[in-house]
Protein backbone atom coordinates (compact mmCIF):
# COMPACT_ATOMS: atom_id res chain seq x y z
CA UNK A 1 0.00 0.00 0.00
CA UNK A 2 1.14 3.59 -1.00
CA UNK A 3 -0.24 6.41 1.05
CA UNK A 4 0.89 10.05 0.77
CA UNK A 5 0.78 12.29 3.48
CA UNK A 6 -0.51 15.82 2.80
CA UNK A 7 0.42 18.34 5.53
CA UNK A 8 1.38 21.61 5.77
CA UNK A 9 0.46 23.72 9.05
CA UNK A 10 1.48 22.87 12.77
CA UNK A 11 -1.54 20.81 14.06
CA UNK A 12 -0.60 18.62 11.10
CA UNK A 13 2.44 18.06 11.44
CA UNK A 14 2.11 16.94 15.23
CA UNK A 15 -0.88 14.91 13.75
CA UNK A 16 1.93 13.12 11.60
CA UNK A 17 4.48 12.24 13.91
CA UNK A 18 2.45 9.09 15.32
CA UNK A 19 1.20 8.04 12.08
CA UNK A 20 4.72 8.32 9.81
CA UNK A 21 5.87 6.13 13.03
CA UNK A 22 2.97 3.85 12.36
CA UNK A 23 3.90 3.60 8.90
CA UNK A 24 7.92 2.80 9.53
CA UNK A 25 6.68 0.21 11.25
CA UNK A 26 5.17 -1.89 8.38
CA UNK A 27 5.93 -2.42 4.96
CA UNK A 28 4.02 0.52 3.20
CA UNK A 29 5.35 2.95 1.61
CA UNK A 30 4.55 6.58 3.46
CA UNK A 31 5.39 9.63 0.83
CA UNK A 32 4.74 12.68 3.05
CA UNK A 33 4.62 15.80 1.40
CA UNK A 34 4.54 19.36 2.80
CA UNK A 35 2.71 22.15 1.50
CA UNK A 36 4.54 25.07 3.25
CA UNK A 37 1.09 26.76 4.25
CA UNK A 38 2.91 27.51 7.79
CA UNK A 39 6.61 27.91 6.67
CA UNK A 40 7.78 30.05 9.88
CA UNK A 41 10.72 27.79 11.16
CA UNK A 42 8.72 27.53 15.13
CA UNK A 43 5.42 26.28 13.03
CA UNK A 44 7.19 23.89 10.76
CA UNK A 45 11.22 23.00 11.01
CA UNK A 46 10.97 22.53 14.76
CA UNK A 47 8.11 20.06 14.67
CA UNK A 48 10.11 17.66 12.04
CA UNK A 49 13.69 17.60 14.14
CA UNK A 50 11.66 17.12 17.65
CA UNK A 51 8.82 14.70 17.01
CA UNK A 52 11.37 12.69 14.67
CA UNK A 53 9.17 12.88 11.37
CA UNK A 54 11.13 11.91 8.30
CA UNK A 55 11.89 14.77 6.22
CA UNK A 56 9.32 15.35 3.66
CA UNK A 57 9.88 13.92 0.13
CA UNK A 58 7.88 16.92 -1.86
CA UNK A 59 8.30 20.32 -0.32
CA UNK A 60 5.36 23.04 -2.28
CA UNK A 61 6.97 25.69 -0.77
CA UNK A 62 3.50 27.87 -1.39
CA UNK A 63 3.68 29.41 1.68
CA UNK A 64 0.86 32.56 2.92
CA UNK A 65 -1.64 34.27 1.58
CA UNK A 66 -5.78 34.92 1.20
CA UNK A 67 -8.00 31.72 1.66
CA UNK A 68 -7.98 31.21 -1.96
CA UNK A 69 -4.79 31.86 -3.53
CA UNK A 70 -3.12 30.10 -0.70
CA UNK A 71 -5.64 26.83 -1.41
CA UNK A 72 -5.48 27.30 -5.09
CA UNK A 73 -1.78 27.25 -4.76
CA UNK A 74 -1.56 24.38 -3.01
CA UNK A 75 -3.99 22.94 -5.61
CA UNK A 76 -2.37 23.67 -8.54
CA UNK A 77 1.07 22.27 -6.87
CA UNK A 78 -0.11 19.01 -5.59
CA UNK A 79 -1.50 18.02 -8.85
CA UNK A 80 1.53 16.56 -10.95
CA UNK A 81 2.57 15.41 -8.02
CA UNK A 82 -0.22 12.86 -7.02
CA UNK A 83 -0.27 12.25 -11.42
CA UNK A 84 3.00 10.77 -10.64
CA UNK A 85 2.84 9.41 -7.67
CA UNK A 86 -0.28 7.47 -8.21
CA UNK A 87 -0.95 6.81 -4.30
CA UNK A 88 -3.53 4.03 -3.24
CA UNK A 89 -4.84 6.60 -0.75
CA UNK A 90 -4.19 10.36 -0.15
CA UNK A 91 -4.43 11.05 3.48
CA UNK A 92 -5.19 14.11 4.60
CA UNK A 93 -5.32 15.63 8.05
CA UNK A 94 -7.78 18.31 10.03
CA UNK A 95 -9.09 20.93 8.66
CA UNK A 96 -6.93 23.82 6.73
CA UNK A 97 -6.36 24.99 3.72
CA UNK A 98 -4.04 22.05 2.68
CA UNK A 99 -6.44 19.59 3.79
CA UNK A 100 -8.77 20.86 1.33
CA UNK A 101 -6.60 21.16 -1.77
CA UNK A 102 -4.98 17.75 -0.89
CA UNK A 103 -8.60 16.21 -0.98
CA UNK A 104 -9.64 17.83 -4.39
CA UNK A 105 -6.48 17.72 -5.81
CA UNK A 106 -6.94 13.77 -5.30
CA UNK A 107 -10.88 13.16 -5.66
CA UNK A 108 -10.47 15.24 -9.60
CA UNK A 109 -7.69 12.78 -10.27
CA UNK A 110 -9.79 9.34 -8.72
CA UNK A 111 -7.38 8.81 -5.94
CA UNK A 112 -8.86 8.07 -3.17
CA UNK A 113 -8.87 10.28 -0.23
CA UNK A 114 -9.05 9.23 3.71
CA UNK A 115 -9.47 12.19 6.31
CA UNK A 116 -8.16 11.86 9.48
CA UNK A 117 -10.02 13.93 12.27
CA UNK A 118 -12.91 13.42 10.11
CA UNK A 119 -16.60 14.27 11.70
CA UNK A 120 -15.46 17.44 13.66
CA UNK A 121 -18.06 20.54 13.45
CA UNK A 122 -18.34 23.86 15.14
CA UNK A 123 -21.69 25.14 13.33
CA UNK A 124 -20.15 28.45 13.07
CA UNK A 125 -19.45 28.77 9.40
CA UNK A 126 -17.60 31.99 9.62
CA UNK A 127 -15.03 29.58 10.38
CA UNK A 128 -12.85 29.01 7.34
CA UNK A 129 -11.58 25.31 8.77
CA UNK A 130 -15.56 24.42 9.35
CA UNK A 131 -15.50 24.82 5.40
CA UNK A 132 -12.92 23.17 4.55
CA UNK A 133 -13.39 19.90 7.23
CA UNK A 134 -17.34 19.36 6.19
CA UNK A 135 -16.16 19.50 2.15
CA UNK A 136 -13.21 17.45 3.09
CA UNK A 137 -15.38 14.90 4.55
CA UNK A 138 -18.01 15.08 2.20
CA UNK A 139 -15.44 13.93 -1.01
CA UNK A 140 -13.45 11.93 1.42
CA UNK A 141 -13.83 7.70 0.64
CA UNK A 142 -12.61 6.95 4.61
CA UNK A 143 -13.32 8.88 7.31
CA UNK A 144 -11.19 8.52 10.41
CA UNK A 145 -13.26 9.81 13.29
CA UNK A 146 -11.83 10.60 16.63
CA UNK A 147 -14.62 10.19 18.43
CA UNK A 148 -17.81 8.98 19.08
CA UNK A 149 -19.55 12.50 18.79
CA UNK A 150 -17.89 12.78 15.50
CA UNK A 151 -19.27 9.89 14.01
CA UNK A 152 -23.08 11.09 15.09
CA UNK A 153 -22.02 14.37 13.29
CA UNK A 154 -20.82 12.36 10.05
CA UNK A 155 -24.15 9.67 10.67
CA UNK A 156 -26.26 12.40 10.76
CA UNK A 157 -24.97 13.92 7.53
CA UNK A 158 -24.99 10.51 5.88
CA UNK A 159 -21.96 9.59 5.30
CA UNK A 160 -21.83 6.56 8.26
CA UNK A 161 -21.76 3.88 5.44
CA UNK A 162 -17.39 5.75 5.02
CA UNK A 163 -16.67 6.73 8.39
CA UNK A 164 -14.76 4.61 11.09
CA UNK A 165 -13.80 5.28 15.19
CA UNK A 166 -10.13 5.68 14.95
CA UNK A 167 -9.35 7.69 18.51
CA UNK A 168 -7.30 10.78 18.21
CA UNK A 169 -3.79 10.56 16.97
CA UNK A 170 -3.06 13.36 19.45
CA UNK A 171 -3.45 11.68 22.20
CA UNK A 172 -0.83 9.54 20.95
CA UNK A 173 2.17 12.00 20.30
CA UNK A 174 0.75 13.87 23.65
CA UNK A 175 1.22 11.42 26.16
CA UNK A 176 4.22 9.87 24.80
CA UNK A 177 6.12 13.22 24.89
CA UNK A 178 4.19 14.28 28.17
CA UNK A 179 6.17 11.09 29.59
CA UNK A 180 9.17 11.83 28.77
CA UNK A 181 8.91 15.60 29.99
CA UNK A 182 8.16 14.31 32.86
CA UNK A 183 11.45 11.57 32.63
CA UNK A 184 13.16 14.84 32.36
CA UNK A 185 13.99 13.56 28.52
CA UNK A 186 13.48 17.50 27.39
CA UNK A 187 14.98 20.59 28.88
CA UNK A 188 12.68 23.27 30.47
CA UNK A 189 10.45 25.11 27.81
CA UNK A 190 11.84 28.60 26.65
CA UNK A 191 8.78 30.73 28.81
CA UNK A 192 8.64 34.84 28.11
CA UNK A 193 11.00 36.82 30.37
CA UNK A 194 9.08 37.62 33.39
CA UNK A 195 7.69 34.34 33.94
CA UNK A 196 8.75 31.89 36.43
CA UNK A 197 8.07 27.92 35.96
CA UNK A 198 8.15 27.77 39.40
CA UNK A 199 5.22 30.61 40.11
CA UNK A 200 2.05 30.43 39.27
CA UNK A 201 1.16 31.31 35.40
CA UNK A 202 -1.23 30.78 32.78
CA UNK A 203 -0.03 29.99 28.97
CA UNK A 204 -1.84 31.75 26.43
CA UNK A 205 -2.29 31.78 22.81
CA UNK A 206 -4.42 33.64 20.42
CA UNK A 207 -4.74 33.46 16.52
CA UNK A 208 -8.04 33.43 15.22
CA UNK A 209 -9.10 35.59 12.51
CA UNK A 210 -12.41 36.49 14.47
CA UNK A 211 -10.41 37.18 17.82
CA UNK A 212 -7.38 38.56 15.61
CA UNK A 213 -8.30 40.75 12.55
CA UNK A 214 -10.48 43.36 14.30
CA UNK A 215 -8.63 45.85 15.79
CA UNK A 216 -11.21 46.67 19.16
CA UNK A 217 -12.20 43.40 19.64
CA UNK A 218 -7.90 42.01 19.09
CA UNK A 219 -6.76 45.19 21.91
CA UNK A 220 -10.21 44.49 23.95
CA UNK A 221 -8.66 41.00 24.76
CA UNK A 222 -5.31 41.65 25.17
CA UNK A 223 -6.58 44.30 27.59
CA UNK A 224 -8.17 41.66 29.17
CA UNK A 225 -5.44 39.24 29.63
CA UNK A 226 -3.20 41.76 30.85
CA UNK A 227 -5.41 42.55 33.97
CA UNK A 228 -5.18 38.90 34.91
CA UNK A 229 -3.69 37.86 38.56
CA UNK A 230 -1.53 36.09 37.27
CA UNK A 231 1.42 36.52 35.04
CA UNK A 232 0.32 35.15 31.43
CA UNK A 233 2.77 33.31 29.15
CA UNK A 234 1.51 34.28 25.31
CA UNK A 235 3.37 32.70 22.74
CA UNK A 236 2.46 34.66 19.70
CA UNK A 237 1.37 33.34 16.88
CA UNK A 238 2.99 34.86 13.30
CA UNK A 239 -0.59 35.94 12.90
CA UNK A 240 -1.19 37.49 15.87
CA UNK A 241 2.07 39.25 15.89
CA UNK A 242 1.18 40.90 12.39
CA UNK A 243 -2.21 41.60 13.54
CA UNK A 244 -1.09 43.34 16.69
CA UNK A 245 1.31 45.29 14.41
CA UNK A 246 -0.78 46.56 12.15
CA UNK A 247 -3.38 47.30 14.25
CA UNK A 248 -0.90 49.64 16.52
CA UNK A 249 -1.51 46.87 19.51
CA UNK A 250 1.15 46.30 22.09
CA UNK A 251 0.83 42.90 23.12
CA UNK A 252 2.83 42.98 26.23
CA UNK A 253 1.33 45.13 28.88
CA UNK A 254 0.31 44.43 32.33
CA UNK A 255 0.08 40.68 32.73
CA UNK A 256 1.03 39.84 29.67
CA UNK A 257 4.68 38.30 28.58
CA UNK A 258 5.29 37.58 25.10
CA UNK A 259 7.80 35.08 22.81
CA UNK A 260 7.67 33.00 20.11
CA UNK A 261 5.63 29.64 19.94
CA UNK A 262 7.54 26.73 20.94
CA UNK A 263 8.16 23.21 19.53
CA UNK A 264 5.78 20.34 20.97
CA UNK A 265 7.66 19.24 23.23
CA UNK A 266 8.29 22.61 24.71
CA UNK A 267 4.97 23.36 24.33
CA UNK A 268 3.28 20.38 26.71
CA UNK A 269 6.03 20.94 29.23
CA UNK A 270 4.89 24.49 29.46
CA UNK A 271 1.58 23.19 29.90
CA UNK A 272 2.60 20.98 32.47
CA UNK A 273 4.18 23.97 34.05
CA UNK A 274 1.06 26.33 33.87
CA UNK A 275 -1.66 26.65 36.36
CA UNK A 276 -4.23 27.09 33.04
CA UNK A 277 -4.46 27.80 29.51
CA UNK A 278 -6.28 30.55 27.72
CA UNK A 279 -6.59 30.23 23.89
CA UNK A 280 -8.89 30.60 20.71
CA UNK A 281 -6.80 26.89 19.56
CA UNK A 282 -8.74 23.26 19.27
CA UNK A 283 -5.55 21.38 19.31
CA UNK A 284 -4.55 23.25 22.71
CA UNK A 285 -7.65 22.95 24.65
CA UNK A 286 -7.64 19.54 23.97
CA UNK A 287 -3.59 18.75 25.15
CA UNK A 288 -4.73 21.10 28.18
CA UNK A 289 -7.71 18.17 28.53
CA UNK A 290 -5.00 15.58 28.13
CA UNK A 291 -2.16 16.89 30.87
CA UNK A 292 -4.92 17.53 33.06
CA UNK A 293 -4.75 21.63 33.30
CA UNK A 294 -8.21 23.62 33.06
CA UNK A 295 -8.52 25.68 29.78
CA UNK A 296 -10.51 28.65 28.75
CA UNK A 297 -11.86 28.87 25.73
CA UNK A 298 -11.95 32.52 24.00
CA UNK A 299 -14.87 31.35 21.15
CA UNK A 300 -18.61 30.49 21.08
CA UNK A 301 -17.95 26.91 20.00
CA UNK A 302 -15.36 24.63 20.18
CA UNK A 303 -15.41 21.21 18.27
CA UNK A 304 -13.85 19.30 21.11
CA UNK A 305 -17.39 19.25 23.52
CA UNK A 306 -15.93 16.48 25.50
CA UNK A 307 -13.62 19.23 27.18
CA UNK A 308 -16.26 21.05 28.40
CA UNK A 309 -17.56 17.97 30.66
CA UNK A 310 -17.05 18.86 34.19
CA UNK A 311 -15.89 22.31 33.96
CA UNK A 312 -12.24 21.23 32.49
CA UNK A 313 -12.84 23.60 29.79
CA UNK A 314 -15.12 26.63 29.22
CA UNK A 315 -16.09 29.15 26.72
CA UNK A 316 -15.85 32.82 26.71
CA UNK A 317 -16.42 34.44 23.88
CA UNK A 318 -16.16 37.48 25.12
CA UNK A 319 -14.08 37.93 28.40
CA UNK A 320 -13.75 41.73 27.83
CA UNK A 321 -17.57 41.93 28.71
CA UNK A 322 -17.66 40.27 31.89
CA UNK A 323 -16.63 41.83 35.19
CA UNK A 324 -12.59 41.75 35.62
CA UNK A 325 -12.93 39.76 39.07
CA UNK A 326 -15.40 37.05 37.70
CA UNK A 327 -13.03 36.55 34.39
CA UNK A 328 -10.27 36.80 36.79
CA UNK A 329 -12.06 33.97 39.05
CA UNK A 330 -12.92 32.12 35.51
CA UNK A 331 -9.82 31.95 34.10
CA UNK A 332 -7.19 31.18 37.08
CA UNK A 333 -10.14 28.34 38.88
CA UNK A 334 -8.32 25.02 40.13
CA UNK A 335 -8.73 22.08 38.21
CA UNK A 336 -11.89 20.19 38.69
CA UNK A 337 -11.25 17.35 41.39
CA UNK A 338 -13.47 14.55 39.24
CA UNK A 339 -11.54 12.97 36.65
CA UNK A 340 -12.10 13.53 33.31
CA UNK A 341 -12.05 9.97 31.56
CA UNK A 342 -10.14 9.31 28.21
CA UNK A 343 -13.06 10.10 25.36
CA UNK A 344 -10.15 10.44 22.36
CA UNK A 345 -8.82 6.95 22.98
CA UNK A 346 -5.66 4.98 24.26
CA UNK A 347 -2.90 6.47 22.40
CA UNK A 348 -3.13 3.57 19.99
CA UNK A 349 -5.03 5.76 17.12
CA UNK A 350 -2.39 6.09 14.64
CA UNK A 351 -1.76 2.02 14.48
CA UNK A 352 -5.90 1.60 14.03
CA UNK A 353 -5.43 4.65 11.39
CA UNK A 354 -3.12 2.47 9.12
CA UNK A 355 -5.10 -1.06 9.96
CA UNK A 356 -8.46 0.93 8.75
CA UNK A 357 -6.63 2.25 5.30
CA UNK A 358 -5.71 -1.62 5.04
CA UNK A 359 -9.28 -2.97 5.24
CA UNK A 360 -11.36 0.16 3.31
CA UNK A 361 -12.12 -0.73 0.03
CA UNK A 362 -12.00 2.60 -2.14
CA UNK A 363 -15.13 4.20 -3.68
CA UNK A 364 -13.25 5.07 -6.94
CA UNK A 365 -11.98 1.23 -7.64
Amino acid sequence: MKVISIVGARPQLVKLAPVAAAFAGTEHQHVIVHTGQHYDADLSDVFFSGLGIPDPDVHLGVGSGSHGVQTGAVLSALDPVLEAEQPDWVLVYGDTNSTIAGALSAVKQHLPVAHLEAGLRSFNRRMPEEHNRVLTDHCADLLLAPTEEAMRHLANEGLEGRARLAGDVMVDICLQIRDAVLAGKHPAPALPEGIDPAQPFLLATLHRPDNTDDPARLSAIVRSLAQLPLPVALLAHPRLVARAEEHGIELAQGSVHVSRPLPYAGLVSAVLASSGVVTDSGGLQKEAFLLDRVCTTIRPETEWVETLEGGWNHLVPDPHEMAPAEWAALATRPAPETPHGAPYGDGKAARRVVELMEQATPRHT
